[in-house]
């Protein structure tokens, strides 16, 4: 073989793992797109009855006539939210986040009537880059969508005074938005914390979904691909890692976990947990898969918000 084949076929070679690193990345981080492919039916009965639920729990939202927010993110595009105000004049705000591939509502508002109802809370739910009504192209697995979170608590600032208090809920990605938050030393006005669900990083949680995917680790190609993530959409996996950082967390938090999570393993809750220096308490939930605590365990969830409530926030209302 001559030399002038052996460079064509190591160009060819070169070409092809550059195609393939590239559309894997598209894979894990590129936006959703509607697809003409009728999806397949869903079996499981639990995952039908979460679908209604989050239809009815949807009209109860719109039901509401929740204001459409929308302010510039980070990088200078529409983020969106919905806010539903408290029923009487209220110092005490939720900021609901979602998880990867979802959004606000669908992800988070079955919680509205809780808070809303119960707490007397105002509920603020956005839509993370790339999802949702919220613009953008790549899904930041918590890195700049924590940045981005931070402007939402700005904005209620701005818009309803310094006296506020503000409680960071997140499920899944949105679990690790809200902890990186928190490690980036956010306002006096947030108050806690809440994950559910929430990865140890994006780098642990991506490498786990490819060696699930090819049956073995694939450390060195899921480098080349957090590479691509960085020239595409502006960060490497390592950029979102709530428990490398936890030694910076400002504020309590409230770790809760299903214990049958495959999809972010119970055992990084566990993690996440015991290296939070804070104040903190857990919520741990048997026979309970990623993202269904608060589906399947409500009155241990709502019963442990409220300590929490009564522990880190002031209970005065106003008039």
């Amino acid at each position: 073989m001559n030399k002038s084949v052996k460079e064509l076929i190591g160009i060819s070679v070169a070409g092809a793992a550059a195609f393939g690193i590239n559309k894997l990345c598209d894979r894990v981080i590129k936006r959703s797109v509607p697809s003409d492919k009728p999806e397949k039916p869903e079996t499981r009965e639990a995952y039908i009855e979460r679908a209604e639920a989050r239809r009815r729990n949807n009209d109860k939202l719109m039901g509401m006539n929740p204001e459409n927010l929308s302010i510039k993110s980070v990088d200078g595009l529409d983020m969106r939210a919905w806010f539903v105000p408290a029923e009487k004049p209220s110092k005490k705000f939720v900021i609901c986040v979602h998880g990867y591939r979802c959004n606000g509502p669908d992800e988070m508002s079955h919680f509205l009537p809780f808070y809303h109802y119960d707490l007397g809370f105002n509920y603020l739910l956005p839509d993370l880059t790339a999802h949702g009504r919220s613009e953008g192209e790549y899904i930041g697995f918590g890195s700049f969508d924590a940045k981005n979170i931070l402007l939402w608590i700005d904005y209620l600032i701005n818009r309803f005074g310094e006296d506020i208090q503000i409680v960071l809920h997140g499920i899944s990605m949105g679990a690790a938005t809200v902890m990186n938050c928190n490690e980036m030393s956010p306002p006096n006005q947030v108050k806690f914390i809440i994950e559910d669900c929430g990865f140890t990083s994006a780098k642990d949680v991506i490498n786990k979904e490819a060696k699930n995917m090819v049956g073995f680790p694939v450390p060195h190609l899921m480098m080349l691909v957090s590479l691509c993530s960085k020239i595409k959409a502006g960060y490497f996996f390592s950029e979102s890692d709530p428990l490398g950082n936890m030694d910076k967390a400002k504020n309590p938090v409230l770790f809760v976990h299903g214990e049958d999570d495959t999809f972010v393993p119970f055992e990084y809750g566990k993690k996440l947990y015991e290296a939070c220096p804070t104040p903190k308490d857990y919520y741990w939930v048997p026979n309970t898969v990623h993202a269904f605590s608060y589906y399947n365990a409500p009155e241990g969830y709502e019963e442990k918000i409220r300590s929490f409530v009564d522990k880190y926030m002031d209970n005065e209302e106003t008039e």
